[in-house]
């Protein structure tokens, strides 16, 4: 673990809450779910407009490049029920989840309170943490239905998250996969912690990939990164051991 000035600070005595992005943040990106998730995109937008599977795709990025996420789009255009899509996409095998004892422990050992806050839909937070044995360490999960469908990065789905939960940003420490979705609680006043891949330190998945993305912070810069860590488990196990040793 490292802050991203490189000096190691590990000051987390004013964190009682610890809030958890899922995909490729809980579990390493090298699994790869989200290149299901967004086949099983492009059938859905296929199937429910009757289009080809090609024009299926090409509406599916624009509609994300245009309202942000392809749910937005076809909500707005078309008046889509969500349900029936986040139903769809998030039935995906969780099959190449590896097992993390490690990490199980680490978020064990974690004192206050643990939250998963996704993109997603509630239903996946909760299959891809039963599936990894750690759904019963979390206080709760948020997922993009609580959001009112509103994805990261807008800030009032941050606002909506601590209202619904009575999280105070300045008690609290944020983990996530990308940057871009760490500013939003950065200017709130959560700690942040970018959690990266071993493999690939610019891997983002497929829809939430922001365009001309280039290094692992995202066009803005560091600023809004406390943290930079490959480990999740290991950084967790630090924090633990740095407040044990301030009793």
């Amino acid at each position: 673990m490292s802050g991203r000035d490189g000096k190691g600070d590990t000051g987390f005595g004013h964190v009682q809450d610890w809030v958890f992005d899922l995909d490729n943040t809980l579990y390493p990106a090298e699994c790869d779910l989200f290149a299901e998730i967004d086949t099983r995109m492009t059938d859905f937008v296929s199937r429910y407009l009757q289009l080809e599977r090609a024009d299926a795709r090409k509406l599916q990025k624009s509609y994300y490049a245009q309202y942000g996420t392809t749910l937005s789009g076809l909500m707005q255009v078309h008046k889509l029920d969500p349900a029936e899509f986040l139903h769809y996409v998030h039935e995906i095998d969780l099959s190449p989840l590896p097992d993390l004892p490690n990490l199980r422990t680490a978020l064990a050992a974690l004192p206050g309170r643990k939250f998963v806050y996704t993109n997603g839909s509630r239903r996946h937070a909760e299959r891809v943490t039963e599936k990894m044995g750690i759904a019963h360490l979390f206080h709760d999960s948020f997922g993009i239905e609580e959001a009112a469908y509103r994805p990261k990065p807008h800030l009032d789905a941050y606002q909506t998250f601590c209202q619904a939960h009575q999280v105070r940003p300045e008690g609290a420490i944020f983990f996530e996969d990308l940057a871009r979705n760490l500013k939003p609680a950065k200017s709130l006043g959560f700690t942040t912690v970018l959690v990266h891949s071993e493999k690939d330190w610019s891997h983002e998945p497929i829809e939430a990939r922001p365009a001309g993305a280039g290094d692992a912070f995202g066009d803005d810069g560091p600023g809004h990164i406390d943290y930079v860590t490959g480990d999740l488990a290991g950084f967790l196990d630090t924090a633990v051991s740095s407040l044990t040793a301030k009793k």
